[in-house]
C-alpha cells in the first residue's frame, strides 16, 4: 500500500514500501494490447529502464495504480480545502544502505502561507505517439481502458467531441503529470549522493526542463530555491464534465533530502485553480521540521491528496522550495527529486 493521505483532503502518515523489482512491482505491467507496448509518458516519473518500455514506478512509474485512501467527511463541494501534513520515509531499504529512519518530523505549517501564485504559463502537453496500425479500435480502446482505471460503477460517459482512442493515446489519468519530474537522475533507494558546494548554476545540473526557477535570499547566508509548474488538466487530456462531477482524485507526491542546511529545509505549496488561473478552489502548504538527529542525507517523502474539492477545477499549479547555505566556495544545495501530480478515481 502506499503512503497516501487521508482525511478531509487526505493527509496522514504511513510507512513507505520497500522498493518492489520489475517483476514483482504491481505498476510494472505488461501491455493489455498484445500489439500496443507501453511507452514512457514525458512527464513519467523518470527515465525508463534500458530495454523495457514499461517503467517501474516511482522512479520511472508510466501509470501508478491509485492510492489507497479512507474517505472521510470534510472538505464539500465549493469549500477552500487548506491543510498540512508531511510523512517520513520509515522503510530502511527506501533509504538505502541500511539506514534508519529517526522520529517522524513533526508537520509545521509555514510562518504565513503565500498569497495564490501568479498565473504561469502551464507546460506544453507531450503524448506518446503509437503506431497508427497499431491502434486499437474504438470498442477495444474503451475496453482497455474502463479494466485499467476501474471507474466507479464500471462505466463512464464520454462527451461527444472526445474518443476512447484519443484517451488511449493521451493517457490522462494514473500517470505524473509534471515535466521532468527527477531532473537531477537521483534514486531515492540509495542515500543522497554527496555533493560538495558549487557555484553552478542549478539549470546545469540537470534537465529541468518545464520548471520555473528563482532563488529567494534569507538571512545567515541561506536562501531558497522555488521550482514550480503549472499544470494544465484540459489540455492533458482530462474533460470539464469529469472534474466537475466526478471530481478525482487530485494526489501530489514529492521527496526531498534531509540534508540538515537548517531547521526547516523544505516547503511544499500547491493550489487547484479555476479556468483563470486566478482563483483558489483548494490549497495544500507544509513546510515540515525533522529533529536532526541521524546522519544528513536521508529522503523525506511528502504527499497529499485533494478530495472533493468542488466544481470549476482546470489548473493544478505545484510549488516547492528547498534550502540552500552558502559556504566557502560555493552553495551547498538541498536536493528534491520524484515530485508528482496525478488525477485517479476514487475508490
Amino acid at each position: 500500500m502506499w503512503p497516501w493521505a487521508s482525511g478531509p483532503t487526505g493527509s496522514s502518515a504511513r510507512p513507505f514500501p520497500s522498493h518492489r523489482t520489475p517483476a514483482s512491482c504491481p505498476h510494472h505491467r505488461s501491455s493489455p494490447h498484445p500489439k500496443l507496448p507501453m511507452t514512457s509518458e514525458a512527464g513519467g516519473f523518470g527515465s525508463p529502464r534500458k530495454g523495457c518500455q514499461a517503467p517501474c514506478y516511482p522512479v520511472d512509474g508510466l501509470r501508478p495504480l491509485p492510492p489507497r485512501v479512507n474517505p472521510e467527511p470534510g472538505g464539500g463541494a465549493g469549500t477552500v480545502a487548506q491543510t498540512r501534513r508531511m510523512e517520513e520515509v520509515r522503510d530502511p531499504q527506501a533509504l538505502g544502505g541500511g539506514m534508519e529512519a529517526d522520529e517522524p518530523a513533526s508537520p509545521q505549517e509555514p510562518p504565513s502561507p503565500p498569497p495564490p501564485p501568479s498565473p504561469l504559463a502551464p507546460a506544453a502537453p507531450e503524448t506518446p505517439g503509437l503506431p497508427t496500425l497499431e491502434q486499437p479500435t474504438e470498442a477495444y480502446a474503451r475496453q482497455l481502458l474502463l479494466q485499467e482505471w476501474a471507474p466507479p460503477g464500471g462505466s463512464l460517459e464520454l462527451p461527444p467531441r472526445l474518443t476512447w482512442k484519443l484517451l488511449f493515446l493521451r493517457r490522462p489519468l494514473y500517470r505524473n503529470l509534471l515535466r521532468s519530474p527527477n531532473p537531477e537522475g537521483i534514486n531515492i533507494y540509495e542515500p543522497a549522493p554527496p555533493t560538495g558546494p558549487t557555484q553552478q548554476p542549478l539549470e546545469t545540473l540537470g534537465n529541468f526542463r518545464g520548471w520555473h526557477i528563482r532563488t529567494e535570499k534569507l538571512q545567515q547566508n541561506l536562501s531558497w530555491t522555488v521550482k514550480q509548474q503549472c499544470v494544465d488538466l484540459l489540455a492533458e487530456g482530462l474533460w470539464e464534465e469529469l472534474l466537475d462531477d466526478e471530481q478525482p482524485h487530485i494526489t501530489v507526491m514529492d521527496w526531498y533530502e534531509d540534508s540538515q542546511l537548517d531547521t526547516c529545509v523544505y516547503e511544499l505549496h500547491v493550489w487547484l485553480l479555476a479556468a483563470d488561473r486566478r482563483t483558489v478552489i483548494a490549497q495544500h502548504h507544509v513546510a515540515p521540521r525533522t529533529s536532526g538527529r541521524g546522519p544528513p542525507g536521508r529522503w523525506v517523502q511528502v504527499s497529499h491528496v485533494f478530495r472533493h474539492y468542488g466544481p470549476g477545477v482546470r489548473f493544478v499549479h505545484f510549488l516547492h522550495k528547498t534550502k540552500n547555505r552558502m559556504e566557502r566556495g560555493g552553495l551547498r544545495r538541498t536536493r528534491a527529486t520524484d515530485s508528482s501530480v496525478s488525477v485517479q478515481f476514487r475508490e
